[in-house]
């Protein structure tokens, strides 16, 4: 595998990603459980039938600059 292939399987990655989380979502709500997701500030549980829960306020998410370096502690 060249690396321009691992290039462009690395770019679709993202989109792969999201398609696959959004279908797992909806299974797991399908078959009548809930699911937690992060909302506004607040980890939220969402039920079958729509209703949301507020589980947790969280701290709002850190943005990131692409190509930039972090170092996590």
């Amino acid at each position: 595998m060249s690396d321009h292939d691992i290039q462009v399987l690395e770019s679709q990655f993202p989109a792969i990603s999201g398609e696959a989380f959004a279908a797992a979502r909806e299974q797991v709500l399908a078959s009548g459980q809930s699911v937690l997701q992060a909302e506004g500030g607040f980890v939220v549980r969402v039920f079958p039938d729509g209703r949301k829960e507020v589980v947790k306020e969280i701290e709002p998410p850190t943005r990131l600059k692409s190509g930039s370096i972090y170092t996590i502690r």
